[in-house]
């Protein structure tokens, strides 16, 4: 087929099939993503024109497949039903239709090589034997078996024979004859689908029996859902139960004529389908498995309650319960160890109220120690913790990581000499009053709040040269804005956003430091919660950007990970593409789509190839390890992840 599309192998195991191949599109059990069809069928009422007007729709609903159907009314019906003579009024109005309705050979092939030049599948219900050898001959690639045809093992043999995979719809049967055609199909060794359907134009809720998709994945492994109800709710509640294709018939108007529109989706309500499919695919997650995502973990640290201790406690001494109290925020250990805690030893000395680690029961705790990278590293502080760090680490940078109250304390309360360090700021995400910094926001007001905030982080980081002379020109990292609460930006939306942005950007007084953006994650967590990122994503995007306004960027690896996982992009092209305008990095291991800052190899990073493609294309740019709650237990988390990446990176 022209347009790339081809089928892949059957993989089987133990015997079952597990999953049907269509080009990248994996239909059955090992796959979340959903294969979902429109059902064009003969709504195009004949006008070839209208079918092409659908398919263009349905590309922009973004369905994998339109389905369409062919019949040689000759070998469908017997002579004298054409003839009406004999049969009821409802085959006579159907017959009726079919006639006006049934676009020819030649246009089908026309809407089939529309298909292949739009990028979508085509698909077609062949009712008949000649039928099968029309699209034959300019290669359809599967078949639909409609229910009407279930039980019609001749019609279904002749598919069978053409070796393309099948997917049948199973309205009007009952479940004797489920199993005899499935076991049939099994026989000759076919690859299909079967789907759940009640097949009346609209279908009543009460007698779909959703349910009964449970009971057909025991008949076979890859099941799905041809819904004919009003709405869309039902056909989600397929894709909960397990159905891996959903087949919905699309209308541009289900107010003309023809017994399938009423049973049809128009435009708006299709599109609703397919991105709550889509939402569905990632919210289903891994069946019997129960994960703790990266939001609730940052809700855990912030709410949840740690065991900590009640007094002032020297080393060596051996725990009591009156040692111990438990009390929020759940950044030391969980209450669930108090038993385990008590009767050990102390290794360290304890302040009232200091966290418990999980070192205290198990002991263990890494320290700092020189490592040797090819480029500048360091780690991240904050003010209060920057003495406990400064006095032995042998990095060639610190990174202060500020909020929005550390922009109101006093330096000299935290540095009282020079320091030969360099130093990077990373600004605050939040300020006051629950303020997320927006550089790019629509909101005039809000616009001007966040630079003026961004002014005073600018002002904090000149202030903070006078402690750290090394650095020429200090760094600030920023997280921009650009930031949606429910759904990404379109293309000119975006446009106008990131104008914003350097319109700010150029308000700014940046005398003497270097803001730069910094990649960001598609769904950055806000607020114990997610959001949509608009800006600074894309790496081409990213790469033009800074190239027409002479920025540089901290590229953040795991965001930029998780951006590659989500967009299926290849990491090592991004780097590649955004590598020229690296000025420093923040390097921590990511999982999925919104599993950030994890710790090194405990994602799906391969640091290896990563480091090296680091190492060519950014290679003077200095890193640190951003690996979540990595300063706990006297930087544990920091320590462990240079170690790991020491001759990588």
């Amino acid at each position: 087929m022209e347009m790339g599309y081809k089928l892949g192998k059957l993989d089987r195991i133990r015997g079952r099939m597990n999953s049907l191949k269509i080009n990248n599109i994996e239909i059955g059990a090992s796959n979340k993503k959903v294969f979902v069809i429109a059902e064009i069928g003969n709504n195009h009422n004949g006008d070839i024109n209208r079918a092409l007007k659908m398919i263009d729709q349905a590309k922009e609903i973004g369905v994998d497949c339109v389905k369409f159907q062919m019949r040689d009314l000759t070998n469908v019906y017997r002579e004298k039903s054409l003839n009406k003579s004999g049969d009821d009024l409802s085959a006579e109005y159907t017959i009726d239709l079919l006639k006006r309705f049934e676009l020819t050979p030649e246009e089908h092939k026309k809407v089939r090589d529309y298909c292949n030049e739009k990028k979508l599948f085509y698909m077609c219900t062949p009712w008949d034997s000649s039928s099968i050898s029309i699209l034959e001959e300019f290669e359809v690639e599967a078949y639909k078996v409609a229910s009407a045809d279930f039980t019609n093992l001749p019609l279904i043999d002749d598919l069978i024979k053409t070796q393309k995979p099948l997917i049948l719809s199973t309205g009007m049967s009952t479940q004797e004859e489920i199993e005899k055609v499935t076991q049939f199909l099994k026989n000759k060794k076919a690859q299909f689908a079967l789907l759940h359907c009640n097949s009346t134009y609209p279908a009543p809720f009460h007698g779909i029996n959703l349910n009964y998709i449970q009971e057909l994945q025991k008949i076979h492994s890859i099941i799905g859902y041809s819904g004919h109800e009003r709405g869309i709710a039902v056909s989600l509640g397929a894709v909960g139960l397990g159905a891996k294709v959903i087949e919905r018939h699309f209308t541009l108007d289900r107010n003309m004529e023809g017994p399938d529109h009423a049973a049809s989706l128009e435009f708006k309500e299709f599109k609703e389908l397919v991105d709550g499919i889509r939402e569905l695919e990632l919210a289903l997650g891994e069946k019997g498995k129960r994960i703790v995502s990266q939001g609730e973990m940052m809700n855990r640290e912030t709410l949840a309650k740690s065991l900590i201790s009640s007094k002032q406690l020297k080393k060596g001494h051996t725990l009591t319960r009156e040692d111990i109290d438990i009390k929020s925020p759940g950044q030391g250990v969980s209450p669930l160890f108090l038993d385990k805690l008590i009767g050990k030893k102390l290794s360290r000395d304890m302040n009232k109220e200091d966290y418990f680690f999980k070192s205290d029961i198990i002991g263990g705790q890494s320290s700092a120690r020189k490592y040797e990278f090819s480029r500048p590293w360091g780690i991240p502080v904050r003010y209060y913790d920057f003495s406990l760090f400064a006095e032995n680490l042998k990095s060639d940078l610190i990174e202060f990581h500020l909020s929005y109250s550390d922009m109101d304390l006093k330096l000299s309360d935290f540095f009282d000499t020079t320091y030969d360090f360099d130093f990077v700021v990373h600004a605050p995400e939040l300020f006051k009053d629950s303020k997320l910094m927006d550089l790019a926001s629509e909101d005039q007001e809000y616009r001007e709040f966040s630079k003026k905030e961004t002014q005073r982080v600018i002002q904090i980081t000149r202030d903070l040269k006078k402690y750290f002379p090394k650095t020429s020109k200090p760094q600030i990292v920023a997280n921009i804005g650009g930031f949606t609460m429910d759904k990404n930006l379109t293309e000119g939306q975006k446009e106008a956003c990131y104008d914003r942005f350097f319109k700010s950007l150029s308000e700014l007084d940046t005398e003497g430091v270097e803001i730069i953006p910094q990649t960001m994650a598609p769904f950055p967590w806000h607020f114990g919660g997610q959001r949509y990122q608009n800006l600074f994503v894309h790496p081409e995007e990213i790469a033009k950007k800074c190239k027409e306004n002479k920025i540089r960027i901290c590229l953040d690896v795991s965001h930029s990970v998780l951006t590659s996982n989500t967009y299926d992009y290849d990491f090592l092209n991004f780097i590649e593409t955004v590598g020229p305008y690296v000025a420093h990095l923040h390097i921590s291991d990511s999982k999925g789509v919104d599993g950030e800052g994890l710790q090194i190899h405990e994602g799906d990073i391969n640091f290896k190839d990563v480091g090296d493609a680091l190492k060519k294309f950014c290679p003077n740019a200095s890193f640190i390890p951003e690996v979540w709650q990595g300063h706990k237990n006297n930087g544990e988390g920091f320590w462990f992840a240079l170690e790991k990446l020491e001759g990588l990176i």
